[in-house]
């Protein structure tokens, strides 16, 4: 897997859009970086950024986004309701694939030198970069904003990590730290008392509120002392502000580790504190990106309280989020655009799958010879736990069944995991078609080109043995929640998951008929062996299993 950070820097322009571009077209301007969102707010008057690559790339490129900042933006006429110290003013990296934070952290600190060192910039280190952890948190380096830094950069414990001990009246300071993916998350609010909306950020943030306690002193007299009453949420940074693009008043929430407190959760728990301050939560806005998942959970987390199943489709899930969340009160939520994976995505990884029902079979009857048996056999099978989804959704649904609905959910749950596995394997078999065609078309003019054609071959055949093997693998297993649902489900839909069998049957029989042709081919016999083996034993079970489901169905529909 390739290393891949993520970088978020926040800009202190959120109108000027010439700016912003100038801004953004440096980022763009390197290799191996991938401009995924810009995400300017006017009442903030400021632009989050965010972009994804390989670290020398994500670096390089940030470096050419702080040093354009610098030069577009003048912080001495900076307004905008967002606290800031700087053109750029916080900067962080965060660990995306096969790379550690501690790894982030120096590329982080390799960032920072270079800004210091070469833009005369001061630069302050935070989160996972900062070494003396009295000076790691965000809020705590940037309080006084810009106004106050003049002044607090001369003092000794805020001397900046990098870059002069002069406060740039032009371009400010800047924060640049390495830290776990966080969600920048506003929830939108009946109000447009400011008072009113931090306090309820005040109830549910983690650093809570400063409240006066009586004690009594040793003398036992009474006292009145300040202390911290610690708010319900873990891991949850939260101000109010009036947004006076939208007329209301919001919670800002960013929520730096969506593990301990995912977005849900925030959301309810600001709707419980509004409700019992005489406010209502009216929607919600995400800033930025998010990963798939905290969306997939939400849309789980509120069927869940519904009593409804689960295990219906990612497409699903993500809707009754955004519906539940109220994400597109504001504006449209466009998942192509918010959801990270999906913005990630390569069209090509999913052409087939990806193509209508005509255009599939259509593909398929060209004179191409891809997609072919074994794309079609994990198809099959995607078609045959697909009906046994839908049994298990029906059941769950059924009236009278009230108190069996979460059983059948976590049936719906593993089908569409085994339905998503296949659909995944349809585009991957005609891929490792592909590859065996392209080895195949690789120079062999000299001996050296010869025995690098060869091992390519035999790599790539290798791999079009072990695809249709694992289509073989998902599709026999799949038949469990097949089975389940013929034994235990919704009887009138019997006969759903009994054809369901019948595809999973077919799935496997067709994927062992590609491994053993792909399996001729490759020079490694022990591995031939073992795995025509597997094989012969994953048939030779679908056969027996399709079998006996075949005959409870016809038990239950009585021929």
């Amino acid at each position: 897997m390739q290393q891949l950070i993520e970088c978020v820097p926040n800009f202190s322009e959120g109108n000027d859009l010439n700016i912003i571009k100038q801004i953004t077209d440096q980022i763009e301007s390197v290799e191996g970086v991938r401009l995924l969102n810009v995400d300017p707010g006017k009442a903030t008057n400021r632009t989050v950024v965010t972009f994804v690559g390989h670290p020398e790339a994500v670096i390089e490129a940030a470096y050419r986004a702080i040093k354009k900042a610098g030069e577009l933006i003048d912080m001495s006429k900076h307004k905008g309701e967002h606290p800031r110290m700087g053109a750029t003013d916080v900067c962080p990296l965060i660990p995306i694939a096969d790379i550690s934070m501690e790894k982030t952290a120096k590329y982080a600190q390799q960032l920072a030198k270079r800004v210091g060192e070469e833009l005369k910039l001061p630069v302050y280190l935070y989160e996972a970069a900062q070494p003396d952890k009295e000076r790691s948190n965000l809020s705590v380096i940037r309080a006084g904003e810009y106004e106050g830094f003049f002044k607090k950069i001369k003092e000794p414990q805020w001397k900046p990590d990098f870059g002069p001990t002069e406060f740039d009246a032009k371009r400010g300071a800047t924060v640049i730290g390495a830290r776990d993916f966080l969600v920048a998350y506003n929830v939108n609010l009946n109000t447009t008392s400011t008072r009113r909306a931090n306090a309820i950020a005040f109830d549910v943030r983690e650093a809570g509120r400063k409240v006066k306690v009586k004690i009594k002193d040793e003398r036992g007299e009474e006292q009145e002392v300040e202390k911290i009453q610690p708010g319900s949420l873990k891991c949850v940074k939260a101000i109010g502000w009036y947004i006076e693009e939208y007329g209301i008043a919001q919670i800002s929430i960013n929520l730096t580790n969506i593990n301990v407190t995912p977005m849900h959760i925030a959301f309810d728990e600001v709707c419980k504190s509004a409700a019992s301050r005489g406010m209502r939560v009216t929607g919600s806005e995400l800033v930025g990106l998010i990963p798939l998942k905290a969306m997939t959970d939400a849309g789980k987390y509120f069927l869940g309280k519904q009593k409804r199943s689960t295990g219906v489709s990612e497409k699903e899930l993500i809707k009754i989020a955004v519906k539940s969340l109220g994400l597109d009160e504001l504006t449209p939520f466009k998942p192509e655009e918010k959801i990270i994976e999906y913005m990630l995505q390569n069209k090509n990884d999913n052409k087939l799958v990806s193509m209508s029902l005509t255009g599939f079979a259509d593909e398929t009857a060209s004179e191409s010879p891809a997609p072919g048996g074994g794309s079609v056999s994990a198809y099959v099978a995607a078609l045959g736990i697909s009906l046994g989804t839908m049994v298990a959704n029906l059941s769950s649904h059924k009236k009278g069944w009230d108190d069996r609905w979460e059983e059948f959910s976590n049936w719906a749950e593993k089908g569409q995991q085994y339905k998503n596995e296949l659909l995944r394997l349809v585009d991957e078999d005609t891929k490792a078609f592909n590859r065996i065609m392209q080895a195949m078309a690789l120079p062999k003019g000299t001996d050296e080109e010869k025995a690098m054609r060869k091992q390519a071959i035999q790599e790539a055949t290798k791999y079009a043995i072990e695809i249709p093997f694992k289509v073989m693998q998902a599709a026999y297993a799949s038949m469990e929640v097949i089975k389940a649902m013929v034994e235990t489900g919704n009887p009138n839909s019997v006969t759903d998951a009994g054809v369901g069998a019948l595809c999973a049957r077919t799935s496997v029989i067709g994927a062992f008929m590609n491994v053993r042709i792909n399996a001729s081919g490759y020079d490694d016999k022990n591995f031939v062996n073992d795995i025509l083996s597997k094989g012969k034993e994953i048939e030779n079970k679908a056969i027996a299993l399709e079998s006996e489901i075949i005959k409870t169905v016809n038990e239950k529909i009585g021929s």
